[in-house]
């Protein structure tokens, strides 16, 4: 757990401050994060479910900037864990804000993430290798879209907004992926772009979640 990791261009070293261009940029999912509950407030739309997942997306930002600067394996666990239970909840509000189930549905629908993600990047990792550790990402997008083709006739503005998540998605996780190989031409890596377009996207699934719920009665 205190083992330190190098997995990025950008670091030369161990000292805190040798991924400064990474640990800054977790700025932009604080930034999201405070936008998108300034906008979903003045809409009338903030409630405790879409509260929680600007919470989770204010923790991933802490916690990424924690990876990139102490660089250990306990502070990894700090920035993939609000990964993880942002998609978890988000799989929560599918089911039970958009497809209109019952609380053990959204559950079952967490539940049934893990083998899910677990297969699909097993299968598609067998013909691309590791994507430089990007391929457990992968089932995401791939998730995404097929939730956006079950909604886009019923909720089009939904399935609409998925897919521009998904685009600005794939967009993150190919700078993620290509970091090292540009390591030579671009020496401070690619991961930043990472950082920049995950905090969008992330702030910007919450807005469509949001956007896609009844309006808060007024206080």
């Amino acid at each position: 757990m205190f083992e330190q990791v190098d997995s990025y261009c950008e670091r030369t070293d161990f000292t805190f401050w040798s991924e400064p261009l990474n640990a800054i940029t977790n700025a932009a999912f604080l930034i999201a994060a405070l936008v998108v509950f300034l906008i979903l407030r003045r809409e009338g739309r903030m409630d405790p479910g879409l509260g929680l997942s600007l919470a989770i997306l204010t923790a991933s930002g802490s916690g990424s900037f924690l990876f990139h600067t102490f660089a250990t394996g306990w502070a990894g666990m700090a920035d993939v864990i609000p990964i993880l239970l942002y998609i978890l909840v988000y799989l929560y509000h599918i089911a039970t804000r958009l497809f209109g189930l019952r609380w053990w549905w959204g559950v079952a629908f967490m539940i049934g993430f893990i083998p899910y993600s677990a297969a699909t990047a097993t299968v598609i990792g067998a013909v691309t290798g590791p994507l430089n550790g990007s391929i457990g990402y992968i089932p995401v997008p791939i998730g995404l879209l097929i939730f956006a083709a079950i909604l886009w006739r019923q909720r089009p503005e939904v399935a609409r907004g998925f897919v521009i998540g998904v685009v600005i998605l794939c967009a993150s996780l190919f700078a993620r992926t290509v970091d090292e190989a540009f390591c030579a031409a671009f020496p401070i890596g690619t991961h930043i772009f990472w950082h920049i377009l995950n905090g969008i996207m992330l702030g910007w699934m919450i807005l469509v979640m949001g956007r896609a719920t009844e309006r808060a009665p007024a206080a």
